[in-house]
């Protein structure tokens, strides 16, 4: 395969990343609204629901490495799944209680979401290995960039569907999906080719070093922004006082993580992988440590931090899973097992973002919908910009300390 060939994962992961956005952001509050639910029942749901997608990846990671022949149609069915998920989340009333209903559908959602972004990063690393020298680097170039398109086309939707009278904007954007999701089924179908390896118990892959302090690094390294999507909405309607401007606010920040990639890209051939993530760390930090300072109006230099943060995850997003796929390929790991334990990674720290930051947030007095005291806003202030903040400096004194190129 060549590099002509990766317009299709750029499609792939971006639809993904579409599917990705209003399921951390918009789902919690589209239910809070929606039905009343308390923050506080939402987060035990979240955590529940998140909890059993995180333990269940090195499972689907399995199945995806036993697949061999069968990737396409079970990628079909997986795209499908999570089609009529995304449609019975936003756009299907809800049948049975609220609650239940809430945790059915992003269950199957979730699922399906794990499942195919394993399938997905396994065969990015057959189709890398096959491209030679820098074939990893190359194609997280292209798949992460389609990424952030997806979620910056993900950004704006709602408000755009809003901006034309549509009163129930998530509702469209499910069936919207739900076609993206197909087309990108198609558009990859041919491109599965599986990787041939044997099957690697799980406890046996982790006694490699370097997997497990990857592992670490990518759990440090997501809980600041698990913390802060979930979060999002609630700082840019309250604190900021601007419901309108979070798609426009979204939309600069994925935009500036995509238009960022390929500068990240350039600077890791002059500095390495590591280096270059230290600077996107310490960028983040930055921005998160200013957003402590903004309040009620500040939307322009809000919308500044956005591009700042943006732009340092367009280095995450770049080269932790290329470090992690390079790893994989050095210790010859079976890569649908190696990506479910990247993506537990991910998702222990949403589950512990679940958790924690919405029951802290309904503890600081804060009501969705209604006007908030000083000390709700501020212990939203907190939670939202100050423990990321806190949280990317343990990342980045981590992986400062860490010797990422150890083969042991």
């Amino acid at each position: 395969m060549t590099a002509t060939r990766f317009p299709q994962f750029s499609l792939f992961a971006g639809m993904l990343a579409f599917a990705g956005l209003p399921l951390y952001i918009h789902a919690p509050k589209f239910f809070a609204d929606k039905y009343g639910l308390s923050l506080s029942l939402l987060g035990g749901a979240l955590l529940a629901v998140r909890a059993l997608d995180f333990i269940q990846d090195p499972a689907l990671g399995w199945v995806a490495d036993k697949l061999r022949g069968w990737q396409a149609p079970a990628a079909v069915i997986a795209a499908l799944t999570m089609a009529i998920g995304m449609v019975a989340l936003f756009a299907v009333p809800a049948v049975i209680a609220p609650i239940w209903w809430f945790v059915l559908c992003l269950a199957v959602l979730f699922t399906a979401y794990s499942f195919l972004s394993i399938l997905f990063y396994a065969q990015g690393v057959a189709t890398a290995t096959r491209n030679g020298t820098g074939g990893h680097v190359t194609l997280a170039a292209w798949r992460e960039g389609g990424a952030l398109l997806g979620i910056c086309l993900a950004a704006v939707l709602p408000t755009l569907l809003q901006g034309f009278g549509i009163s129930e904007p998530l509702s469209y954007f499910a069936f919207i999906f739900a076609a993206l999701a197909m087309l990108a089924a198609a558009a990859m179908y041919f491109d599965w080719t599986g990787v041939e390896s044997e099957p690697t118990p799980v406890f046996d892959a982790l006694r490699d070093r370097g997997i497990r302090r990857l592992m670490v690094l990518g759990v440090l390294n997501a809980a600041p922004v698990a913390v802060s999507s979930t979060l999002f909405l609630f700082f840019v309607g309250d604190r900021l006082g601007s419901d309108e401007a979070a798609g426009p606010l979204l939309l600069f920040f994925f935009l500036a993580a995509a238009a960022s990639v390929p500068v990240w890209a350039k600077l890791s051939e002059r500095i390495g992988m590591k280096q270059t993530l230290l600077w996107g760390m310490a960028l983040s930090i930055a921005a998160f440590g200013w957003a402590v300072l903004i309040g009620e109006g500040d939307i322009f230099v809000f919308a500044i931090i956005c591009v700042l943060s943006g732009a340092a995850l367009g280095a995450d997003m770049t080269f932790l899973p290329a470090l992690f796929a390079r790893r994989i390929e050095v210790i010859n790991m079976p890569p649908g097992l190696g990506f479910g334990l990247w993506n537990f990674c991910a998702k222990l720290s949403l589950a512990l973002a679940a958790a924690t930051v919405l029951p802290a947030l309904d503890g600081f007095g804060f009501e969705t919908g209604q006007q908030n005291t000083d000390q709700a806003l501020w212990g939203l202030t907190l939670l939202y910009a100050g423990l990321p903040c806190l949280l990317k400096i343990g990342a980045f004194a981590f992986l400062a300390r860490t010797d990422l190129g150890d083969p042991t």
